[in-house]
């Protein structure tokens, strides 16, 4: 199996020894030796530190003194007192806050999160068809709000890891909680996936490792993520449809995923915004909107399924315009375990 060191490892930061900082803007190299009481210039430029406390108040020197241009020109690794071997170099944004977020640091490296199951129903006879996952901590020592973790993901150069590693971990909780047929629902974030005939190698193998019926797969497009490429995009879900698997679009009639985009992706499902469906059945724009989308669903074989349903009044709704799914509190939040029935 091809692996990538983008997704596979998180190499470590030194404990205590060296950091080595390195830019190749001389102007910026003067400032930094002046900031650090160097009188010698050198390149790069080499300090001290005993632990990642003191590592930290490196870092917090640099970052309150340079604008966010010129911290982005800097690179820094660590070694130790015994060993040369640097770590990995890494621009100084990314090194700063892998620094400051040691705890999320050990999340990601440890997988110390689970996927909690919110069970998606069929509109027109109430049963239960799938499930969405969705990241939750594992450990009372290690909480974490996952849209925070991602960010911080993001900011420190580790999104495609973690973005790995979820997907692996819903894979994982699916294969263990539910049989064939029953949709698994799967978030993923385009921009984490760089080439997708190599970067979704590591989720094919888990398919098959979990023994997992491709057919029973949905990977969705986050809300999140702003789509900027539609052609690799369009590439991501050549690769997913070649393996069997369904796309789903995400917040579609809102924000990034219009009308248009749902024409030029066709995923297999459409998600409808909450921001639609809430009340609709008491806002006539909404209900012409969502009637919309269901005459363009038809006419490009496209699911839908209406989000953030609450009230039995936007089931019946959208049940009677002809939308197939249905997910939300109204049917249940997500749990550990999947739901045995519905009680509504």
């Amino acid at each position: 199996m091809i692996s990538c060191t983008k997704c596979q490892t998180i190499p470590d930061i030194h404990p205590s020894g060296f950091i080595e900082i390195f830019t190749t803007v001389p102007q910026l190299n003067q400032s930094l030796h002046h900031l650090m009481g160097r009188q010698q210039l050198e390149n790069p430029l080499v300090i001290p530190f005993q632990d990642l406390g003191a590592l930290e108040e490196v870092c917090d020197r640099i970052n309150s003194h340079f604008n966010k241009a010129a911290t982005e020109m800097l690179y820094c690794a660590t070694f130790s007192n015994n060993d040369r071997e640097k770590t990995q170099p890494l621009s100084f944004p990314q090194f700063y806050s892998r620094v400051q977020h040691p705890n999320y640091i050990e999340i990601m490296k440890h997988s110390l999160f689970t996927s909690h199951m919110q069970p998606i129903i069929t509109l027109a006879d109430q049963n239960i068809t799938g499930y969405e996952f969705l990241m939750r901590p594992t450990s009372e020592d290690f909480l974490f709000y996952p849209n925070e973790l991602f960010e911080m993901a993001r900011q420190s150069g580790l999104q495609s890891f973690l973005d790995s590693a979820a997907r692996i971990a819903s894979l994982k909780a699916s294969a263990s909680h539910l049989g064939r047929g029953l949709k698994r629902f799967i978030n993923f974030l385009p921009s984490s996936i760089y080439d997708p005939d190599h970067c979704l190698q590591t989720t094919f193998h888990a398919v098959n490792e979990f023994q997992i019926d491709p057919n029973d797969l949905v990977f969705e497009v986050v809300e999140t993520e702003k789509i900027n490429d539609i052609d690799h995009l369009k590439k991501i879900f050549k690769s997913y449809q070649r393996e069997g698997m369904k796309m789903a679009l995400d917040d579609v009639g809102t924000g990034y995923a219009t009308r248009e985009m749902v024409l030029e992706l066709k995923p297999d499902y459409a998600k409808l915004d909450r921001s639609l469906i809430s009340f609709c059945d008491q806002d006539p724009d909404k209900q012409v909107r969502l009637s919309e989308m269901v005459s363009l669903s038809k006419d490009e074989g496209i699911t839908l399924l209406a989000e953030g349903i609450e009230r039995k009044e936007e089931v019946d709704f959208c049940s009677e315009i002809g939308i197939s799914l249905g997910q939300g509190y109204y049917f249940g939040k997500p749990a550990k375990e999947p739901v045995a029935s519905l009680h509504l």
